[in-house]
């Protein structure tokens, strides 16, 4: 019986094994000789890049592509064309030869560990069709020495470029939001990183062992760190911690041997084991006003002989509280005998709802001083006006015991005006007019109150387009490299509205 079973299962196995002897559908040479491999995807109508591999078992598969290698946005087979639309998990695994790969505006996917392994990889160009990165894409990518990840793409999943040791800068986009988990750990060529405003979560590990490391900016948009994201940054010299983080994990900041100083921000309510472990830390400054008991965050040399510097007349209550009493060294004051430099209002939003101007902040109790001036018709030699009224408005938060907020500025104008010359009375017009809010944030232009599907453009003075877009819920977004105090006309469908870039 057992035998009979086992001849009918060699028999399935084999028929499964004749089915299909290759992973991939078709093989394509390009007109430079390099040979793509391709899988039919979405009903046969588009293309995915493979590999040559003849299984899913990639354990001692070793890639066939070397050199430099360009993806063609569409492939013509038998001829049918079809476009190129992913490049699958793996399709480039273990390609030790390959130098150099450029992929077209038709991706838009890369799978996971698409370019695992690729050691000789030293380039390659993503565009911004590309909106997801899988995980461990460019693991162990070792020649890899600088990518930019494009403004299309909202998450860099865990382990993406981990182990890519030559990589020595990278850069972040606005839409990303998570940094995934080892995302950029062991890039030990990395000497600095940018983390945009959008960034609201840094995984754990997610820059483990960056060695080379030597400052990095955690904006206020973040929320959380995850354990060991910074472990072992042994050339971190300075790091930032945003007043929006509460808590701070275990062993963020161990083994940053470079690291002298710390400053912990009030919204702290929480810090995990060993967070500033190393014995090179000699001043610790604590903005937290009501402190909570602690585990064994510093080491014994920085409770020993580190200085903690304290807000005014909180000495006492850090005294008392386990394990701050360990520090041998308490102060108030900043390290001269001053208060600490207040905590600092976060910069207001302005929004503009049916006539009434609205600013808000995320911190609690601030009163907001606003400036506003308009730009009107004053007098003209003409027997043709186009009427138009320009709101210039620039606006702070305040709050006594803080340090005010930076200045935010927006442009209120009202476009499509078309006066109804019936039915005045006493000199006086009924107007109908769509308010617009335009607003410049590092260059990122955001037009609010604009319809649905209507396009917004912004050139420069000579004309040259500097960013486009469709407007979707009332709102266009455009991603620009324009630079503050830059003059520029915003195109509204077919109205036009100069504005100053502050």
């Amino acid at each position: 019986m057992k035998r009979i079973f086992f001849y009918v299962f060699l028999a399935i196995l084999m028929s499964m094994v004749g089915t299909k002897a290759f992973a991939y559908d078709i093989a394509v040479e390009n007109s430079d000789g390099v040979t793509i491999y391709y899988n039919y995807i979405n009903n046969s109508t588009e293309l995915e890049v493979t590999n040559s591999n003849s299984s899913d078992d990639y354990y001692g598969y070793w890639g066939k592509y070397s050199g430099n290698v360009v993806i063609p946005s569409e492939v013509t087979y038998m001829n049918r064309t079809r476009k190129v639309t992913r490049i699958r998990q793996y399709a480039f695994i273990n390609s030790k030869n390959l130098t150099s790969v450029t992929i077209p505006n038709s991706v838009g996917g890369i799978g996971a560990a698409a370019f695992y392994y690729c050691t000789s990889l030293t380039s390659v160009t993503i565009p911004n069709s590309v909106t997801s990165i899988g995980s461990e894409a460019f693991y162990d990518c070792s020649s890899l020495t600088s990518v930019t990840i494009p403004d299309s793409v909202t998450r860099i999943w865990g382990k993406t470029f981990i182990y890519c040791t030559s990589l020595t800068s990278v850069t972040i986009p606005n839409s990303v939001k998570d940094i995934g988990e080892s995302a950029f750990s062991y890039c030990t060529s990395l000497t600095s990183v940018t983390i945009p405003n959008s960034v609201t979560s840094i995984q754990k590990r997610a820059f483990y062992n960056c060695s080379s490391l030597t400052s990095v900016t955690i904006p206020n948009s973040v929320d959380n760190i995850g354990e060991y994201a910074f472990y072992n940054c042994s050339s971190l010299t300075s790091v930032t911690i945003p007043n929006s983080l509460t808590s701070i994990q275990g062993h963020v900041f161990e083994k940053c041997s470079s690291l002298t100083s710390v400053t912990i921000p009030n919204s702290v309510t929480s810090i995990g084991t060993d967070a500033f472990k190393e014995d090179g830390i000699i001043t610790v400054f604590s903005e937290i006003i009501e402190p909570f008991p602690i585990s064994t965050v510093f080491s014994q040399d920085t409770y020993y002989n580190a200085t903690l510097y304290v807000p005014a007349g909180t000495i006492d209550k850090y005294k008392a509280t386990p394990t701050w009493n360990e520090f041998v060294f308490i102060e108030e004051g900043n390290g001269g005998g001053e208060t600490p430099t207040p905590q600092k209002c976060e910069k207001p939003t302005i929004s503009y709802n049916h006539g009434k101007l609205t600013f808000n902040s995320t911190t609690d109790g601030v009163v907001f001083c606003s400036t506003i001036t308009d730009t009107d018709i004053n007098s003209y030699y003409s027997n043709e006006v186009q009427l138009g009224v320009t709101y210039n408005i620039s606006v702070y938060a305040t709050k006594e015991g803080y340090e005010n907020s930076e200045t935010v500025t927006a442009t209120l104008c009202w476009i499509d005006v078309e006066p109804q010359t019936e039915n005045i009375s006493n000199g006086i017009a009924n107007v109908n007019a769509m308010a617009v809010l335009i607003q410049n944030i590092g260059g990122q232009i955001t037009v609010n109150g604009v319809n649905d599907g209507a396009k917004v453009s912004v050139f420069n003075l000579n004309g040259t387009m500097a960013g486009s877009a469709i407007s979707s819920n009332g709102s266009a977004v455009l991603n620009t490299n324009l630079q503050m105090g830059s003059v520029v006309i915003v195109k509204i469908g077919e109205n036009s509205i100069k504005v100053l870039l502050k």
